[in-house]
């Protein structure tokens, strides 16, 4: 993991910045938008199922970086990054896993045109928003300094 975090933080597409509670709440609206428009697709395109269900929790596991003041514009690195999160007990465990599924599904359905099924628990991926929103409005300026420190440190 180590390593893999160093990697990413060397890329100018992945690095600290101010945290930003605004950003956050955006990016946590934007994944219950894709939530409900998740809605809409379930039954007529794998892609796209595929697609908006990876992104609803995209944005959701993407407004806890913001809030934590980490930019990451490479998906692999986001997914390393939640597998540290992970580690320091901020996000439960196999949330980091579940990224990097739904990530292959979408890249298998969106660009490879496999058509695999996407299987949907609405609740669930419902319930994965609503906790990293809890993440995310109880998390201290004292928790966020520890992260980002420690991160700080590894890389």
């Amino acid at each position: 993991m180590v390593n893999k975090l160093r990697w990413c933080f060397g890329k100018k597409e992945v690095k600290l910045i101010p945290p930003n509670e605004n950003l956050a709440n955006e990016y946590l609206k934007s994944a219950e938008e894709t939530l409900f428009v998740l809605k809409d697709i379930k039954g007529k395109s794998n892609m796209w199922l595929a697609t908006t269900k990876y992104y609803a929790e995209y944005f959701a596991i993407y407004a806890l970086l913001m809030r934590l003041g980490i930019k990451s514009e490479i998906h692999d690195c986001t997914i390393e990054i939640a597998k540290f999160l992970e580690h320091e007990n901020i996000i439960e465990k196999g949330v980091a896993r579940m990224l990097e599924n739904d990530k292959e599904l979408r890249i298998d359905n969106q660009y490879y045109l496999k058509n695999r099924e996407v299987i949907i628990d609405y609740n669930k991926l419902r319930d994965f928003i609503l906790t990293m929103k809890h993440i995310i409005n109880t998390l201290t300026n004292e928790k966020i300094e520890n992260v980002r420190e420690k991160l700080r440190n590894l890389i």
